[in-house]
């Protein structure tokens, strides 16, 4: 096997025997794209304060929104999609803030049917407070960005220290924010 991590992360995501093997999930897609030291604090399964208003905020609007269709996640091996509605692959998120990393997450997820499982979908991040729904397309360039935050998202969780702590805007709700400010 290369030493490629898409490689890695396939042969993984296949039941391939490998030393180390490599899972991506969704969160920590879309944690490479929001902050580079939550991933790696995830990847350590150093565990989030569930009591956090941002955390609790997100299950509820999944549960308030698609009610009992949300209940329990469709998990497929790495992945874990909130939804799917007509052939569709939704992400529910509770506001647009954020929205690039959750169409990173999103297109993670498609990118992960169409390679790992050879099913071809296409997907809507949904805002249901918002009333606001946006078609996400696994295009080549979109592909390619995929595989980029992938071999990111392996070199920042096989670091043995946690990237330095930098200020953004969303620090203050962040459920990790004690690991980096206090």
């Amino acid at each position: 096997m290369s030493d490629d991590p898409i490689d890695h992360l396939l042969a993984t995501a296949r039941g391939d025997a490998v030393d180390n093997p490599f899972r991506v999930t969704g969160v920590m897609m879309q944690y490479y794209y929001v902050c580079e030291r939550e991933l790696w604090f995830e990847s350590r399964n150093v565990e989030i304060d569930r009591e956090n208003a941002s955390v609790a905020r997100g299950t509820r609007v999944d549960e308030s929104s698609y009610g009992e269709r949300t209940q329990e996640n469709l998990r497929l091996g790495m992945i874990s999609l909130d939804l799917l509605e007509d052939d569709r692959v939704i992400e529910v998120k509770p506001s647009t803030k954020l929205t690039e990393p959750a169409r990173m997450q999103l297109s993670y997820y498609l990118w992960y049917l169409d390679r790992v499982l050879d099913v071809q979908r296409e997907g809507v991040l949904a805002h249901p407070t918002e009333r606001k729904r946006e078609e996400v397309r696994l295009t080549t360039e979109r592909q390619k960005k995929v595989e980029s935050a992938i071999r990111g998202i392996h070199s920042v969780v096989t670091s043995d220290s946690p990237p330095k702590a930098t200020e953004k805007p969303y620090c203050e709700s962040c459920a990790y924010r004690d690991f980096c400010w206090v």
